[in-house]
């Protein structure tokens, strides 16, 4: 089970990766992307393996000179990091949230009704996204009260377009309108990935998100995975749908940010 729980969870980082330079160096992964220095997931640091204070120290110079264009630092921690690093990161300033991650290792737990979704694979249907993904950022603002102009919600938007392929995003339609998205990822090592559900909300409790997962699902398994992972915010509710649905919790992943300017730098 360790060993499945290791490959969940790097399947997620590989997922974060995608569409973005990503290297190995002084201790840690960095992912980094310039064209997109306000979005979280864009630019962060991931597998930490810095453990000593001179490893600690040459890593947080690095990660000073790799995201001079950012407003923040990012790092992601889970249990293989070394907890004299995330010791240091609280010392610094760095304030911390937490993800769960579950694991879907049986056939899902639910019978989806029928629904038309389709695979976004033309502008019009990105366009379409991109006006549900905005609802996505308001609602997520108004619940966390976080700040941020719409500019970050496109920018979202186009570093989601950025990982496709090989992640598929799929629309999910009620009287021939979108109304909500999914996407899924075969992932690696017989891992597989699906994420950033959202349903309009005039349109919940119909469904539509039961048949969004169960159509990521399958094209998951589809194109060769067995298990999936998603990855959920342990302070929102669909996290109960999942494990509901057969999804189990079976790791925390750990995020460590400090702000460098006033300027807010929202989510990924």
């Amino acid at each position: 089970m360790h060993s499945l729980i290791d490959r969940a969870l790097r399947v997620n980082q590989a997922n974060l990766m995608l569409g973005h330079e990503s290297f190995v160096a002084d201790g840690a992964m960095f992912v980094r992307n310039t064209a997109f220095p306000r979005i979280y997931d864009a630019n962060h640091m991931a597998h930490v393996t810095a453990g000593t204070p001179t490893e600690i120290e040459r890593l947080l110079a690095r990660a000073e000179r790799e995201y001079a264009h950012c407003a923040h630092r990012q790092f992601h921690a889970d249990h293989a990091t070394p907890p004299m690093f995330e010791a240091r990161l609280l010392l610094e300033g760095y304030t911390r949230s937490e993800s769960l991650v579950m694991l879907l290792e049986g056939s899902l737990r639910a019978e989806p009704r029928p629904f038309d979704i389709r695979p976004i694979d033309d502008d019009a249907a990105w366009a379409a996204f991109a006006s549900l993904a905005a609802h996505d950022w308001a609602e997520y603002r108004e619940r966390t009260g976080m700040t941020g102009d719409a500019s970050i919600s496109a920018a979202m938007s186009r570093v989601r377009r950025a990982k496709s392929p090989p992640v598929r995003y799929w629309l999910g339609y009620i009287d021939g309108e979108p109304r909500g998205y999914f996407s899924s990822w075969e992932g690696t090592e017989g891992v597989g990935q699906v994420e950033d559900l959202f349903v309009h909300p005039d349109w919940r409790r119909r469904g539509l998100a039961t048949a969004l997962i169960g159509r990521c699902v399958r094209d998951c398994r589809e194109r060769g995975a067995a298990a999936v992972v998603i990855v959920a915010d342990p302070t929102d509710t669909p996290m109960r749908m999942y494990a509901a649905m057969g999804f189990r919790p079976v790791a925390v992943k750990r995020e460590y940010r400090k702000l460098i300017t006033a300027e807010d730098a929202p989510r990924g």
